[in-house]
């Protein structure tokens, strides 16, 4: 497949293809393509449906390349092409979300329902594989949620296999000791938030860490609570997070039900939940699939290529 790209600007072009043409390579190697440039002219060959796809790719990025594309731009790309149609979208509209991310939306339609199932429902699970965007997307509402005012402080939560009893040979305080565990959670808030001010959140007590072997005897109002690594938790640590949300509080539980460090002869408190909770009202599940990962576009491989591994295993 041809394509020439007008009007040609040699300037936009550079922008396109970025440095050494890191952006033209990226796009070969996720959709397993050949491209040749010449001027603006590009030559695509490979299996048809990928062709389209990296030719639709390539004259999306021209038609915005008044500004350098960034790798990351070109990665996101990938993730969203083919993916988020129109008819996709829930048709009042895409939620907004206020934070520093002013590009931040759903990039699949599984990651659009979600955040309208956040919005919408007081508790949501989201479940599926790393890279899917269940936590960063659950920050993102979090954030929101402060900005609008609509919560009094953000709560994170963690149950970390050693997060219990076993944290008291590691130095430091509570915080410092769960630290290491909660750093994806911080990471989401440090981009969508700031530096600075997630600090200053830190320092009046608007973000909390609150481990979960902590959590008993608490109710908590006016909060957006997120236990991450849901899938570590066991049924009775599960009831107990569950029975802590009070007035005015959101909780967004996420996890990967494929990844349990739990003991072998220990139950996973959200492979529990899905089946107790399925058919209450007010409560939403997002199932997460390896085709919305949104990460490294190698990263969606190498879940698929795990998921083909255990199947075979299995048979």
């Amino acid at each position: 497949m041809e394509i020439t790209l007008a009007p040609e600007d040699n300037v936009r072009l550079a922008h396109l293809c970025g440095p050494l043409d890191e952006n033209i390579k990226q796009i070969e190697t996720a959709l397993e393509v050949n491209i040749n440039r010449r001027g603006s002219t590009f030559n695509i060959s490979g299996k048809l449906d990928n062709t389209r796809l990296a030719a639709q790719l390539i004259e999306n990025f021209y038609s915005r390349a008044k500004k350098p594309i960034e790798l990351e731009d070109v990665q996101l790309g990938l993730v969203e092409i083919d993916k988020l149609k129109p008819e996709d979208v829930v048709s009042t509209a895409m939620p907004v979300l206020m934070t520093r991310r002013g590009d931040l939306h759903g990039r699949t339609p599984r990651q659009v329902a979600y955040l309208q199932q956040i919005q919408d429902h007081d508790i949501t699970f989201g479940i599926g594989p790393a890279g899917t965007g269940k936590t960063y997307l659950a920050v993102a509402c979090a954030v929101d949620a402060m900005t609008r005012d609509r919560v009094k402080r953000i709560v994170l939560v963690r149950p970390a296999v050693e997060a219990g009893e076993r944290l008291g040979f590691l130095p430091g305080d509570l915080n410092q000791k769960v630290d290491p565990y909660l750093r994806p959670l911080y990471d989401a808030l440090y981009d969508l938030a700031g530096y600075d001010t997630v600090n200053k959140m830190f320092e009046r007590g608007a973000i909390e860490v609150a481990p979960l072997a902590y959590m008993r005897g608490r109710t908590l109002n006016q909060s957006f609570i997120i236990l991450d690594e849901a899938q570590n938790t066991t049924p009775e640590q599960m009831k107990m997070f569950l029975t802590r949300i009070g007035f005015g509080t959101k909780a967004v539980i996420t996890g990967d039900v494929t990844q349990i460090d739990l003991q072998r002869h220990q139950k996973s408190g959200l492979v529990e939940a899905q089946k107790v909770l399925k058919d209450i009202k007010g409560i939403a599940m997002t199932h997460f699939l390896s085709g919305d990962v949104v990460r490294h576009p190698l990263v969606q491989k190498i879940v698929n290529a795990y998921e083909e591994y255990e199947l075979q295993q299995k048979n």
